[in-house]
Parts: C-alpha cells; structure tokens; sequence
C-alpha cells in the first residue's frame, strides 16, 4: 500500500541518489548497506517499481525511479516545510499578513513596504487589497483585512485609528485643455470661478459598487466617475476633463508639463490636504510581522510623502 510509504524510506532514497550507491547512502546515514538496500527493496516493492537497475556492479536509477525521484524529493520539501511553518506558528507568527490601502496611498511607499516585508518575513503569506473611500475599513471591518489605511472619507467607528501622514490633492487638466491657458506652466495662475469650471467635465473618483461616501469636491454638473486614480490620471493627461489627483503621483507629470494645475476659486490653498491613517480592529495585530508591518506603514508614509500633518 503506498499510504504505508514513509518520510524515512523517502530520504534514503534521495540519499542512495545522491551519494551514488547504496554503499556511500550508508556511510552518509550511518547505518549498515543491508538495512538501507532493505529499505530500498521495500520501497519498489510498496511502489510496485524498479527503482534500480541492480544489473551493473554499482545499482543505476531506472527511467521510473528518477520520475519518483523528483517526486520524493517535493513530498520531503513540504514534509519540511510543514514542519518549519508548525514551529514558527507555535512560536507566534503570523500565518499571514492582510493590508488594505486606499487609493491615495503612494505607492513607491507600497511596493518598498512589500520589499521590506519580503525580506524580512519571506515565509509569511502578503495580501494587499486596494480599495476607496469607506471600502477600505469595509474590508478590515469584515475581517478581509488585518490592516487598513483609510482617508477622511472612511468611516472607522469602532476601529482603532493612527494617524500616518498626510497627502495634497491639486486641481490639475491636461496640457491641451482650455483651463491649463488659466495657470500658465510654472506659475501660480489665477484663480478659476467655478463658473467656468462647471462649463467642462469633472473627472470624479468613486467607490466600486455605488457611491455611499458624501459627495467631494465636486463643482461641475458635468462630471465622468472612475473607480481607480491610474485611469483618472490617464484622463487627464488625454485633456478630457479636470480633477484632483495627489500631488506625489502626478510630480512627473507636473514637471514634464503633461499635467498644467489649475486654482479652483471655491477652494482655498490646504483645503485638499487629506490626512491618512492605519486602522485595525482592537487588539488583532498580535504577531510579529503584524506588529512589524503596522510600524513600517508609519514609517514608510513619512519617508515618500512626509511628516504627519505636514501637507506637501
């Protein structure tokens, strides 16, 4: 019966296998020839194969035995990792490790905390989910999700809430839209009465699944809606319509002129800076790469877009 196999009769064959005979397998598990070509006789028996050709003075793997080699050797790296996953659970660590971000979340401070996390914890599984507005809590809320990082739309009632940073919204169209003759490229341009804006389309971030959030920033009547800031930003740049994107996303686009921002006179200058904080249910981040994920979000968030409460 095959369910019979074990781990040991396994590991000896691997053994005969890469020490060249039956003989040096032996010296090298430091048992006795006859008790591992006993094992190796049991194993073809149990298997019902030839594993070896015995027919040459030193016994030669059989065109089947080095398919089941491959195969013995994955079923003892996972018989391994098993074991290794086993010890470090009994020992606290997380099995996995769930974050989502909103939309607004710079991303170079995303994909460095994934770098970081890779290395320092490569055996723990990563989940990362990208949602807006009141999407994101919805997912740490229902337990999708170990970690959020929220913007002021979300409501966190009932989570447990840091502050991270803080992000700039600018008003921006593209070069060859008719608002971008209002800031010319590299000043300060007037400011736009919303009479005029309210004459061209808006470009309007919102939730997948319907808007629950309050409505934001919207002055035109006229307005296309979008559930991702890449296609909102592409919009942009394409010149059919205006809107806020964050200021560390769009600084390429900016200095390359592919973007002109533009003064909305309803708006004073900081009335578009949007704290982000991390969320997270009371007392879940236990584990360590839990714990240690949580305090790199702080950190990483400080390094791209800079000090909490400071607007860039």
């Amino acid at each position: 019966m095959h369910d019979s196999i074990t781990l040991e009769q396994l590991r000896t064959f691997i053994t005969v296998a890469d020490e060249g005979s039956f003989s040096a397998a032996a010296r090298k598990l430091r048992r006795v020839q006859s008790a591992v070509s006993h094992a190796m006789a049991n194993l073809e028996s149990q298997l019902g194969i030839a594993l070896w050709d015995r027919s040459t003075r030193i016994p030669a793997l059989t065109e089947h035995g080095r398919v089941l080699l491959g195969a013995a050797r994955r079923v003892c790296a996972d018989a391994d990792a098993l074991s290794s996953a086993a010890q470090r659970l009994a020992g606290g660590l997380d099995p996995l490790v769930s974050l989502c971000v909103d939309a607004i979340f710079p991303l170079s401070a995303l994909v460095d905390l994934c770098v970081e996390f890779a290395r320092a914890y490569p055996t723990v599984e990563l989940v990362v989910h990208t949602e807006t507005m009141a999407a994101v809590a919805d997912r740490v809320l229902d337990g999708t999700c170990q970690l959020g990082v929220v913007g002021p739309a979300a409501t966190a009632q009932g989570l447990e809430r840091q502050h991270l940073t803080s992000v700039r919204m600018v008003a921006v169209v593209g070069e060859a839209h008719p608002l971008a003759a209002a800031a010319p490229r590299g000043a300060r341009g007037a400011r736009v009465a919303t009479e005029q804006l309210r004459e061209h389309v808006q470009i309007v971030l919102s939730e997948r699944g319907g808007a629950r959030s309050p409505e934001q920033a919207v002055l035109s009547p006229r307005t296309w809606r979008v559930v991702d800031l890449e296609t909102k930003r592409e919009l942009l740049c394409a010149g059919l319509g205006w809107g806020n994107l964050p200021e560390h996303m769009i600084r390429d686009d900016l200095n390359a002129g592919r973007l002109v921002r533009i003064w909305p006179a309803a708006w004073g200058d900081d009335e578009h800076v949007l704290p982000l904080a991390v969320v997270h249910r009371p007392g879940l981040v236990q584990g360590p790469a839990g714990q240690w994920m949580l305090k790199r979000l702080v950190e990483l968030c400080r390094q791209h877009v800079g000090g909490p409460g400071a607007p860039r």
